[in-house]
């Protein structure tokens, strides 16, 4: 009896790939590598959101060996042309361009979807997909609101997928390193982290209603959310400031740094939750903080908080994304893929550099080859050889510690949450916030 298709992946992709590179010698590109038809069994993925993230993981994806971009997707046709091009000049195959990426999970040849388009419509699209039997690559945060998170949990569990988020620090070397240094006790027992993001982002001014420019398909960039009249200011990017559509900085920036201050304290659900902030540096169209410090309490008598600035660029610690954590013995800071120990009287213990360059406010690219260490991980995954480094389960967790800060920005006072499932208790008004209302046809349902 003949093996699946995916059997077959999962059998000889590791080692007959490994066999086929050997034998042929270093000089093979990986667009040369792809192109040759019967040395593997390739994996096909669709790229749903191409106009700025969703570019860059485009030709990530299609420069990794056995792996075919074989669909790019989006509403703006303009972005599809643009990313076609240049996944063209990786591999030898070029891509087909769908406008609706519902049309490309109907293809049997296609095995994961790659989700960078605007928050919410990550959690909504990332269910179809493993609805329709793929496996999903999820770019952060996995849901614009946390009962979207339960539903993927329960979506991945129920239809057997894969589901990876895009939290990449979860695969960098020198930071599972730094962790693995925390869990031995190179500064004690850690009590406390602090995670930070900063920029200097520009006024996006005051919108107005307009016409649809003709090459968006404005009510699919909508899909799930509520219908709203178009205004010039809000696509592409300005959606991230809006609530209706997007998450604010926190989970925009937030989740990578509150995944790593979870990851390294050991820890799951909060006991209480809290935010100060506004938006204060400009008067204009966007709703959501462009300052805010999150605060987080956990009954492992640890606690964390993150930093938010988006309109004041100032570093900390030199860096303008970082991670801190704080113990009995010391602290030890990561920054990008290095990390550096120091003691209570901050003499340096250890120190780990990353000699690649790491750019925490380019917001299309910051970490191009970093990237590909994640994606192969979640491809050898596919392929039965790995576990997802981000599975599904914990990052819905880290969103989840981000979207109670928005929660608790948004109602003005703390969070009473329960440690066991992340809940929001004795707050009927807090608890508004946990799903939304959608587009009629539109809700998520298993």
């Amino acid at each position: 009896m003949k093996n699946s298709r995916r059997e077959f992946i999962r059998q000889t992709s590791g080692g007959a790939a490994a066999l086929a590179l050997s034998g042929l010698g270093s000089s093979l590109s990986a667009k040369s590598y792809a192109g040759i038809v019967g040395a593997n069994d390739r994996i096909h993925v669709s790229i749903m959101g191409v106009n700025s993230r969703g570019n860059a993981l485009a030709g990530t994806f299609a420069r990794q060996a056995n792996c075919t971009v074989a669909c790019i997707c989006d509403v703006d046709k303009r972005a599809i042309e643009k990313c076609i091009a240049a996944v063209s000049k990786i591999q030898s195959e070029p891509p087909k361009g769908i406008k609706d990426f519902r049309r490309s999970l109907d293809d049997k040849e296609i095995d994961a979807l790659v989700i960078a388009a605007p928050d919410h419509w990550h959690a909504p699209a990332a269910l179809l997909a493993c609805k329709a039997g793929k496996n999903v690559y999820v770019e952060k945060p996995c849901s614009h609101n946390p009962r979207e998170g339960e539903i993927l949990v329960e979506g991945a569990k129920k239809y057997k997928k894969i589901v990876q988020l895009g939290t990449q620090r979860r695969s960098w070397s020198h930071v599972i390193e730094a962790m693995q240094e925390l869990k031995k006790g190179i500064i004690g027992r850690p009590y406390f982290s602090k995670g930070w993001y900063t920029n200097n982002r520009k006024s996006i001014g005051f919108g107005k209603e307009a016409a649809v420019p003709d090459w968006l398909d404005y009510d699919l960039w909508q899909g799930p959310a509520p219908r709203k009249p178009y205004r010039d200011n809000l696509i592409h990017y300005n959606w991230h400031w809006f609530w209706h559509w997007g998450t604010g900085e926190a989970l925009n920036n937030g989740t990578h740094m509150l995944d790593m201050m979870r990851w390294g304290l050991g820890v799951k659900y909060p006991v209480r939750v809290s935010s100060a902030g506004g938006r204060f540096h400009f008067k204009d169209d966007w709703e959501t903080p462009d300052t805010q410090v999150i605060t987080l309490d956990f009954a492992e008598n640890v606690s964390m908080a993150w930093e938010g600035r988006s309109c004041s660029g100032r570093a900390i610690d030199g860096t303008s994304a970082g991670v801190i954590f704080h113990g009995e013995k010391g602290s030890l800071l990561i920054n990008g893929n290095s990390y550096l120990v120091q003691d209570l009287d901050e003499k340096t213990i250890k120190e780990v550099k990353e000699n690649r360059v790491i750019d925490p406010r380019n917001t299309v690219n910051p970490t191009d080859d970093l990237d590909g260490v994640h994606i192969r991980n979640f491809l050898e995954s596919i392929r039965g050889n790995a576990r997802p480094n981000a599975e599904i389960e914990g990052g819905y967790i880290s969103t989840l510690l981000c979207q109670l800060g928005n929660i608790a920005q948004r109602t003005g006072r703390s969070l009473k949450i329960d440690p066991k499932n992340g809940h929001i208790l004795e707050d009927e008004a807090a608890q508004q916030y946990w799903s939304r209302t959608y587009e009629k046809g539109w809700e998520m349902s298993l």
